[in-house]
């Protein structure tokens, strides 16, 4: 997300960056090919001017112009302008009610509003220790009723029996009561969708809201439709009423236009990001951390916290303590690789380090993807054991019945073997560091030697 605008962006800042001193013909220059590059990057209309003027205004100021550092100056005025755009600060789900908390799920169909249900579901069981309940109101699409109920399944989360022949009225007035009989923390309410908005989507939205006054009411839109994704929560805020917007397929969106017009349009938060298929790929949304990935900062934090969550402190502690006595063999090369695809794979971790936009050119001639890591776990796989742990009986047989029970080449096998060599090698240096050096290198091996 945002990978058009943030190359844009470091051009612009770059030159501002260069220059000793900066007159207002400067920044004014500067602030109108930021203006362009919002605008590419389908960023609505009002929001570039709003955004524009706040920084002009305190760009041009004499403080500014006559700094120390005045690029640096504009570019931490930006940063805080796109904080301001993004809506500030960071808002969680609010559940501050009486139990069962009802979290009305809104959105038209195709927005993955019922993924997303299951999503959160999962968040507030994990995250926040709730019993959730989750009810399926939409009796017109086949077998949604039926899907929600798998995805429960797939997440450990109850659903509400299916009964047929129930108005989404009905169904959400029993989900309630289920709720309060059964001790739930939270109901959450997965509405109908259609494929545009209408009459009487809005009337049946307005029913169950009036019928079940929730606590939250979540818009789901697609950040892939762009400024489309804003209309519909424009219509959405003024008809039904809306208390914050969870954006999927932001993974796909490289221009991010939507994400930046939306609080700015609606005056709603954005509260999640759907980053992915997986019923785990959510997170909250923070703008503070969002204006530094796109100003090329990144966003050390989000990634510490995706590491304390996905890596296995079990395995991590196991692996410190072989290579303390300093082995170090593809068994533990393979546990590595999974734990870097848990975080994302390569991609979603080194899109979190700061100034990242610098090498994106590097990056895509390294081929650095989820498939190289699902290519280096086959080839391990297809080793015996005793290859695994001895690698050095790894001769040209061995190596052309690995390749082909791979579905790769000799090469690739060459390939893996020369990194293990390496990371193996690293490992040895780094003992005097400790557990802490040892883990840090460990993942950073991984990574090609120019990014080393």
């Amino acid at each position: 997300m945002f990978e058009g605008l943030t190359g844009r962006l470091g051009d612009i800042f770059d030159r501002l960056r260069k220059r000793g001193a900066l007159s207002e013909d400067d920044v004014n220059a500067a602030l109108r090919e930021v203006r362009v590059a919002l605008l590419e990057a389908d960023v609505a209309l009002p929001a570039v001017k709003a955004f524009v003027n706040g920084v002009k205004e305190r760009a041009v100021g004499q403080e500014v112009l006559r700094g120390i550092n005045p690029g640096q100056q504009v570019i931490k005025i930006v940063h805080d302008h796109l904080v301001e755009l993004l809506g500030s600060a960071s808002e969680e789900i609010n559940l501050n009610a009486n139990p069962p908390v009802p979290v009305l799920m809104l959105g038209l169909q195709g927005s993955g509003k019922t993924t997303t249900s299951a999503k959160i579901a999962l968040r507030l069981k994990n995250r926040e220790k709730k019993k959730v309940l989750m009810a399926s109101l939409d009796t017109r699409r086949p077998a949604a009723q039926e899907q929600l109920k798998v995805l429960g399944e797939q997440v450990g989360v109850a659903t509400l029996p299916i009964v047929p022949g129930q108005t989404p009225v009905q169904i959400a007035r029993r989900a309630l009561e289920e709720g309060r009989l059964g001790g739930f923390d939270v109901v959450m309410l997965d509405t109908a969708g259609r494929l545009a908005i209408d009459d009487e989507l809005m009337r049946e939205v307005v029913e169950i809201r009036d019928a079940t006054k929730p606590v939250e009411s979540l818009l789901v839109v697609d950040a892939m439709t762009g400024q489309d994704a804003v209309t519909v929560a424009t219509n959405f805020n003024e008809r039904v009423g809306i208390t914050g917007i969870v954006m999927t397929r932001i993974d796909g969106d490289a221009r991010g236009g939507a994400a930046l017009s939306m609080r700015h349009v609606t005056g709603k938060p954005i509260k999640l990001l759907g980053v992915g298929e997986k019923v785990d790929a959510l997170e909250a949304f923070h703008p503070d951390r969002i204006a530094g990935r796109i100003l090329g900062m990144g966003d050390v934090v989000s990634l510490v916290e995706k590491a304390a969550e996905t890596i296995d402190r079990e395995e991590a502690e196991k692996l410190a303590k072989k290579l303390e006595k300093g082995g170090f063999d593809l068994d533990d090369m393979l546990s590595q690789l999974r734990q870097i695809r848990k975080m994302g794979g390569m991609g979603g971790m080194m899109g979190l380090l700061p100034g990242i936009g610098k090498i994106k050119d590097q990056l895509k001639n390294a081929n650095i993807d989820e498939g190289i890591l699902k290519k280096q776990e086959a080839i391990i796989l297809s080793m015996t054991k005793k290859e695994r742990r001895n690698p050095q009986v790894l001769n040209a047989s061995r190596r052309r019945r690995i390749a082909l029970g791979s579905g790769t080449t000799v090469a690739d096998v060459n390939r893996l073997v020369k990194q293990h060599q390496d990371m193996a090698e690293m490992m040895k240096k780094m003992k005097k560091l400790g557990q802490k050096g040892l883990m840090r290198q460990g993942l950073g091996a991984l990574l090609p030697k120019g990014f080393r």
